[in-house]
């Protein structure tokens, strides 16, 4: 087994994780079957030793691989649950009341729970509530003055213990004061639900995507390899009148697919 040089020359380690991406990508190792040996992978490749450990350590710097002592290297699976950030509900969901209107935008709090229950996984979630200074994005988005309170509400969901997401929404104190959402607990209906009692029912929404590395904390919460990045989804929802809330997720690249559903789908078969 050879290691393709490709059109542009790179360390022979970096090739020869490559090709184990690949070989991994195409299922020849799943579940508890151990990788070969080193040795092994020496004689499969050609290549010298320290090649075979810089290769595998990069791979367990990604979060692939995990090595167990005394057992051997073993995939790090971590299962990919789909959600659906955007567009359409799933077959059966209900909306709520203030929702009816639109299909075009985030399904409700309910709709983690009912993913996680569709893929057989358990979702719980730590919750809290901040007031802190607006960050500037934030505040640019919230027609702030950068530095001005906003109320954070803040939850850190977990699919099987695991860490999954982090999410934050960020609202005026303004809209927030003297409602559930000052609360330290989860509302019933979700934060929608008081949203649209206050006549600001969410009926638009921009989202903003970019992938990068975590920092110290948000590492040690998400307990992920050192070279796994996090998917970054900031929302900013809008009434009629304007903007109403920012909501930031935060994502580890290899536990989530975010779906977005755009345009007539009445053709696309029901999975």
């Amino acid at each position: 087994m050879t290691i393709s040089s490709g059109s542009v020359p790179s360390p022979k380690y970096q090739r020869l994780a490559a090709d184990l991406r690949r070989r991994i990508a195409a299922g020849e190792w799943r579940g508890e079957v151990a990788l070969p040996v080193e040795s092994e992978l020496e004689q499969q490749y050609g290549v010298a030793r320290n090649t075979v450990r810089l290769a595998v350590d990069v791979l367990v710097n990604e979060g692939r691989l995990v090595r167990l002592q005394g057992k051997g290297t073993f995939l790090r699976e971590h299962p990919v649950l789909d959600h659906c950030a955007f567009g359409p509900l799933p077959a059966g969901a209900v909306l709520p009341a203030q929702r009816e209107a639109t299909t075009a935008l985030a399904a409700p709090s309910t709709t983690y729970a009912e993913e996680a229950s569709a893929a057989g996984r358990v979702l719980s979630a730590e919750f809290e509530m901040l007031i802190v200074r607006a960050r500037v994005d934030v505040a640019e988005w919230l027609g702030l003055r950068p530095g001005e309170a906003v109320v954070v509400r803040r939850q850190l969901r977990l699919m099987d213990r695991e860490p999954y997401s982090i999410e934050e929404s960020h609202y005026r104190a303004g809209v927030a004061a003297g409602t559930a959402l000052m609360e330290p607990d989860p509302v019933p209906g979700g934060d929608e639900a008081v949203l649209a009692e206050l006549g600001r029912a969410e009926v638009g929404a921009v989202d903003q995507l970019v992938s990068r590395m975590p920092g110290p904390e948000e590492a040690q919460w998400f307990q992920g390899g050192p070279g796994v990045p996090l998917l970054v989804q900031t929302r900013v929802s809008y009434d009629r009148r304007g903007p109403v809330r920012v909501i930031e997720t935060r994502y580890s690249a290899d536990r989530c697919r975010l779906v977005y559903a755009l345009g007539e789908l009445s053709a696309r078969p029901v999975t």
